[in-house]
């Protein structure tokens, strides 16, 4: 099965624009993308692909092979209109990918949601202007692999969401994604990643990787449970969130459908947040017809600029509702959507 990502013309655009920055641009000026990129995942571990994922995406702004004589550089002054117009370039192209819904819109699942509970000490935070801290927890699809840039992972996008209703709040996201992991991986550095940032909320997302490496669904509940006890006694809200729907998840059918069901019953179990990211996504595909490459990259497996913008979307759209709960006095204590 191919797929087509619907943003590759976008893609291309951005790579041409940004080749002629680095040819154009003193070498002094060319690493200049590649820090920005390294600042929108601040704090964040290395990110690497989930295991069998795509090739690793060569960095925008990368240097060019081979040497140019002092007597091809162009006149400084053309020089500096040139590059300022490949700047303006990628800015356009950057805003077009950024205004992606005006193409698909983005739907909550039909038949609307549950009440939703509450996440007391992220909401109440919120709701009382105090600095929040959020860590968001998990593999590749937290890094944002399949994004055309770091700026459009889904821990970036929920974090313009929230600051965009609390324009007051100061609004600390960290993004402690590493592709390839799951929870054995994930519970050896659940201290250092999460626990020592001391934050108010924790999104996990985790179980795609155990689907893809066959491991057993009971053995990842009984470590993520684990991990959910060492996060409440650190006094955090958490939200987890299952694994995506995706062809290549879905490809092993009754161990995605196991992991589902036990990461909902663990949630269930203690009490805390629960985003049905393979429900939400199947809806994408089942009820509103979306064609699976709206959501989902070539590779099958991870979601493209679309997808984690929507994503990103509804579960923040879930936690701005859960903070207007606290405010109205709703004394809900589980986070329960869809």
């Amino acid at each position: 099965m191919s797929f087509v990502s619907p943003f590759c013309r976008t893609t291309s655009l951005a790579a041409i624009s940004i080749a002629a920055l680095v040819l154009l641009m003193p070498a002094s000026t060319a690493p200049a993308r590649a820090q920005d990129a390294r600042i929108t995942q601040a704090n964040a571990d290395s990110p690497k692909p989930d295991s069998a994922g795509p090739p690793a995406m060569q960095a925008a702004g990368a240097p060019t092979t081979g040497n140019v004589g002092a007597a091809d550089q162009p006149d400084p002054s053309q020089q500096k209109t040139l590059a300022s117009r490949a700047i303006e370039k990628v800015k356009q192209v950057a805003k077009s990918a950024g205004d992606i819904f005006s193409r698909v819109p983005c739907l909550p699942p039909k038949g609307g949601v549950r009440p939703l509970g509450s996440l007391p000490h992220v909401a109440g935070k919120l709701a009382a202007g105090e600095p929040v801290v959020i860590v968001a927890f998990g593999s590749s699809s937290t890094t944002g692999w399949g994004t055309t840039s770091p700026e459009f992972n889904y821990p970036n996008r929920l974090a313009k969401q929230l600051q965009r209703q609390y324009p007051t709040a100061n609004i600390t996201m960290l993004n402690r994604g590493v592709g390839g992991e799951d929870a054995p991986e994930m519970m050896k550095r659940l201290q250092t990643a999460v626990l020592d940032m001391k934050p108010d909320l924790v999104i996990w997302q985790v179980g795609t990787n155990a689907v893809l490496r066959d491991l057993d669904p009971a053995e990842t509940a009984r470590l993520v449970e684990e991990g959910i006890a060492r996060i409440q006694a650190a006094n955090s809200d958490i939200v987890l969130i299952d694994p995506q729907y995706s062809p290549r998840v879905y490809e092993h059918g009754e161990s995605a459908s196991r992991m589902v069901k036990v990461l909902d019953r663990v949630a269930e179990i203690r009490n805390v947040g629960f985003f049905p990211r393979f429900e939400v996504m199947r809806q994408w595909h089942e009820q509103q017809a979306l064609p699976i490459d709206t959501f989902v990259i070539a590779d099958g497996l991870h979601m493209n600029d679309w997808g984690y913008a929507c994503f990103a979307q509804l579960l923040g759209d879930d936690i701005i509702r859960s903070v207007g709960q606290l405010k109205l006095g709703v004394n809900v204590q589980t986070y329960r959507p869809m």
